[in-house]
């Protein structure tokens, strides 16, 4: 029985150019979570995206109870649209931020390649800013906090499936007793995960419960619709789409065993 199906790395043949920009935000994200938000639980409480406070246009200060224990939702900065930007840097945990780091890691690279850097960036903001957008759409009297950088990167996802579609991912497939690594193309890897999107993004619908938070499963899907449509824009105009050589064809290269 299948239990994961984990990427853990992608074939960078192609690339030309070092993606600084890449870096850059993995570390700036790192920082934040060990300097900013690991000292202090009112620095994420505070800088979070709140959604009624986009909605009502106005910061809003007090407990709030989730499940069994409170949170203190702290004074945020002016205007408190900025929460917008700042939430995309933060994390809830130590597993949140890696496991998302890991993505940009792996598709942040290339995309990144295909745009250049400066595109890349206003890029990978806007896929956020979007992401949110529809995040806050889907709940938008919320008090639950919304941080994280899953919607851009969710935007790096769609951008790299339809810039390198027959790409190989190197996956890390689960089953009961034992693990292995395989090659799968990326429409297969990341067209599962948007499929999962969806899927659990329509069933939350259903959730209104205000006392619990969870994953903010349409600001993936806000992402990913966002990268999928702007990469057509941002991608550079000299860009050949991706195929792979004649000595590493599609049938030697995917569903091999490593």
């Amino acid at each position: 029985m299948l239990t994961s199906l984990f990427p853990i790395g992608d074939d960078n043949e192609g690339r030309t150019i070092v993606p600084y920009v890449s870096y850059a935000l993995i570390a700036i994200n790192v920082l934040v979570f060990i300097f900013l938000q690991i000292p202090s639980d009112a620095f994420t409480y505070s800088f979070s995206v709140v959604p009624r406070e986009i909605t009502q246009n106005r910061d809003i200060v007090q407990t709030l109870r989730i499940g069994n224990g409170a949170i203190q939702l702290g004074p945020g900065p002016q205007p408190i649209q900025l929460t917008i930007l700042s939430a995309m840097f933060m994390h809830g945990s130590w597993m949140h931020l890696l496991g998302n780091m890991l993505y940009l890691w792996i598709f942040g690279d290339n995309v990144e390649d295909a745009m250049g850097h400066f595109k890349f960036l206003v890029f990978y903001l806007l896929c956020g800013v979007l992401a949110t957008f529809a995040h806050i759409w889907s709940g938008p009297n919320s008090l639950i906090p919304s941080l994280g950088a899953s919607g851009a990167i969710a935007g790096v996802l769609g951008a790299y499936l339809v810039l390198y579609p027959t790409r190989r991912i190197r996956v890390l497939i689960g089953y009961i007793a034992f693990f292995r690594i395989i090659y799968l193309p990326a429409v297969v890897v990341i067209g599962l995960w948007i499929a999962l999107q969806l899927f659990s993004g329509f069933g939350s619908i259903a959730v209104t419960d205000e006392s619990s938070g969870g994953v903010a499963y349409w600001a993936h899907i806000g992402g990913a619709v966002a990268g999928l449509v702007l990469v057509w824009l941002f991608r550079n105009k000299n860009y050949t789409r991706y195929t792979p050589s004649d000595e590493n064809s599609i049938s030697n290269r995917f569903f091999n065993p490593r």
